[in-house]
């Protein structure tokens, strides 16, 4: 089993937990907090897996016990992992966009009130919980302050301030950090990924080593130089070309890629988070010109980012997504036209 050893980067959060846990004072709540792909994941299933052991070794399990035996599959009784997709296995027609209380109910409130099936105690993962509605988030109050039991409730965010001042205050804050990008693109060489792969990798992902192995392998990587030569061209006063028509594959491809590793996912939704996805990469491309450009070049750029600022919008207020590129398009061109 990964111990707390084998997370890559995040000593401050790791000392925090493991003094809790050897000071036997660790919550019943807590909120990991920090970017995507950074190891709050990881970190979580670590500590469940210590929390369900039946003779911990210090801040390691012991791997011999009849919980650590199963734990590793992923089939714990007593562990659950709780995201959003979980919600279409009932509603199917659903496209899942927060954690709404359809969710906690019956993968969190309804299990909690249960003994555990192994006597240990129960551990219960939130992915993306600053997603969760306000219902949701009040519904789990009384479970956070005074759960059933031995309980473990993690709550997994990027954005902890959005999470209600009740959650946060029963809960106690982890903060996990981006790492250097010179240190994700030296961990990803270690690992075997391609020279080039690892650098782009570790700068498109901003420092996140599990966002950067994802985009690798996942294509991302592969398609977003594919986008970077449109962008110059677009820079280059060629207009916008094939940009719109590009942009849409490119987040069917992605949406087929999520719909592979998790068929409860909607394709529709997926395909919308793909071009959220590229859009952000085109803003990264828009922000590191601006820090090399002419001043009169300054305010195309400016003016580009104000543009995917706009269809970000357009996305989550579910607007058809042939009509955003269109208008990204006709924006873009504008902005550059003028440049």
């Amino acid at each position: 089993m990964t111990g707390f050893i084998d997370i890559f980067g995040q000593d401050r959060a790791i000392d925090q937990i493991v003094r809790a846990w050897g000071a036997d004072r660790l919550p019943h709540g807590l909120i990991f907090a920090g970017p995507t792909g950074v190891g709050k994941k990881l970190t979580a299933n670590t500590l469940g897996g210590l929390f369900l052991c039946e003779k911990p070794q210090g801040d390691r399990a012991c791997g011999k016990c009849d919980s650590c035996r199963v734990y590793p599959s992923g089939n714990h009784p007593d562990y659950h992992y709780i995201y959003r997709q979980l919600v279409r296995i009932e509603k199917s027609e659903l496209k899942a966009r927060d954690l709404s209380i359809d969710v906690i109910r019956p993968y969190l409130l309804e299990p909690a009130s249960r003994k555990p099936a192994m006597n240990r105690g129960k551990v219960f993962v939130i992915e993306e919980a600053d997603l969760m509605s306000s219902g949701a988030q009040n519904s789990m109050l009384k479970t956070l302050e005074e759960p059933f039991g031995r309980a473990l409730i993690i709550l997994l965010t990027n954005a902890p301030d959005s999470l209600l001042p009740t959650i946060r205050s029963r809960c106690q804050l982890v903060r996990f950090m981006s790492l250097p990008v010179e240190k994700v693109k030296s961990e990803l060489a270690r690992r075997g990924y391609a020279a080039q792969d690892a650098l782009e990798g570790a700068v498109l992902s901003e420092g996140s080593l599990g966002r950067a192995i994802s985009f690798i392998d996942q294509g991302v990587v592969a398609a977003t130089r594919e986008l970077r030569k449109r962008l110059d061209g677009l820079n280059a006063g060629q207009g916008s070309g094939d940009l719109p028509d590009w942009l849409r594959e490119a987040a069917k491809a992605y949406a087929a890629k999520q719909l592979e590793i998790d068929d409860k996912a909607s394709e529709d939704q997926m395909t919308r988070e793909g071009l959220a996805l590229y859009l952000k990469l085109m803003s990264q491309y828009f922000r590191r010109r601006l820090t090399m450009c002419e001043a009169a070049a300054m305010e195309a750029f400016c003016g580009g980012i104000d543009a995917i600022v706009q269809a970000e919008g357009f996305i989550d207020s579910n607007v058809n997504i042939v009509l955003i590129l269109q208008a990204l398009a006709v924006r873009l061109e504008r902005v550059f036209r003028v440049a």
